[in-house]
């Protein structure tokens, strides 16, 4: 009942079902149409990675980097970092979920500034998402869509990653230096075992993301490690994503047969500057995830999407998912006045935004 709660109750869910019945009464879907290998791969991706969560990997390293913190530049530092870190195997959503609640606990206890890393915490995790194919569930999509290699798609998201990381360290110069207690480490364990079986096969899900083995194959291994290790890891599942994803499908299949829309979408998309601003001005509306299947279905623009729609992560709160995640997290854990914290977390976001975007567009021209 609790899955089911969660699938009905999805926002971005219940607006995808909304305009793909809408969309049936003017064409049918087509079965070709549906791209099986993003369904079987964001599958694969969401299974590894409530494993890690399950095995508390995370929660481990998080403990281990702030037991060095003795001040709170270098604690913002390393929470950011790690949540970058984090975002590259374990999506953003996983990790402010993880990260921002751990942080708020020593804030609260050492009265230390919450709003601005917690905010740093978030973007952080956007960023980090944005450099795997897996991070983002979009960025499968786009690997799927245009049968891009792994030298390619490293090729567009590493200068994306290291200009990102300098403007945090220009951040971090900002962030005064208070000394706090160090933190004693928790003592976790991690099964060892289990957490290579679940590195090894996802190494056999990178090779399955860029077609060098089928990726049916490294997904039937993670859901069986899944209920090898404990069935109830299967009931942790984003299934209101992987429904997100199979309505648009349905969505656009349904559009493509209709002249008109497709007509007045291509005018959006008919260069690679416009399908870069068509995707992060769509995003900010709704949401990376949906924009992306939206946008690519018309656009052979790829790298141009592709940093559209992670740039596009940033901005308003539906941009992506982990923003709302973030807000929703911190509302829950936070001790400081919440409605301080959305300006302020609006503002961040925006300029964020607005300094990517700029970011974005001169890697387009290089």
């Amino acid at each position: 009942m609790t899955v089911f709660k969660n699938i009905v109750k999805d926002k971005i869910l219940q607006i995808t079902i909304f305009i793909t019945i809408i969309s049936l009464f003017f064409a049918r879907p087509r079965l070709a149409d549906i791209n099986f290998h993003t369904l079987f791969s964001v599958a694969a991706m969401l299974t590894l990675i409530q494993i890690y969560a399950y095995l508390h990997v995370l929660d481990v390293l998080a403990y281990k980097l702030t037991s060095i913190a003795d001040n709170t530049r270098k604690l913002n530092i390393l929470f950011t970092l790690l949540s970058i870190i984090s975002g590259m195997f374990l999506g953003n959503d996983i990790t402010v979920l993880t990260l921002i609640p751990l942080y708020l606990n020593i804030a609260k206890k050492y009265r230390l500034p919450q709003i601005l890393p917690v905010t740093l915490i978030g973007m952080g995790a956007n960023i980090g998402a944005a450099f795997t194919p897996w991070g983002n569930p979009h960025n499968i999509f786009l690997v799927s869509r245009y049968n891009v290699n792994a030298v390619e798609f490293f090729k567009w998201s590493i200068p994306y990653l290291l200009v990102s990381l300098i403007i945090m360290a220009i951040v971090f110069v900002f962030i005064p230096k208070k000394d706090i207690p160090v933190q004693k480490t928790e003592s976790i364990r991690i099964s060892w075992r289990p957490t290579l079986l679940t590195t090894l096969i996802f190494i056999f899900f990178f090779f399955g993301v860029f077609r060098v083995v089928p990726i049916i194959y490294p997904m039937i291994a993670a859901i069986a490690l899944a209920l090898l290790i404990n069935p109830r890891i299967m009931l942790r599942i984003d299934y209101a994503l992987l429904l997100t994803f199979t309505g648009f499908f349905i969505f656009i299949s349904d559009i493509q047969q209709i002249p008109a829309i497709v007509g007045g979408i291509h005018m959006m998309v008919h260069s690679e500057l416009s399908t870069y601003l068509t995707s992060i001005i769509s995003s900010q509306v709704m949401s990376n995830v949906p924009s992306t299947i939206l946008v690519g279905k018309f656009t052979n623009y790829a790298e141009a999407l592709f940093l559209g729609s992670n740039i596009g992560g940033f901005g308003s709160a539906v941009g992506s998912m982990a923003n709302m995640l973030v807000l929703k997290t911190f509302n829950q854990h936070a001790s400081v006045d919440k409605s301080k914290f959305f300006k302020e977390w609006t503002a961040m976001q925006f300029l964020g935004l607005l300094i990517l975007t700029i970011v974005g567009w001169l890697l387009l021209l290089i």
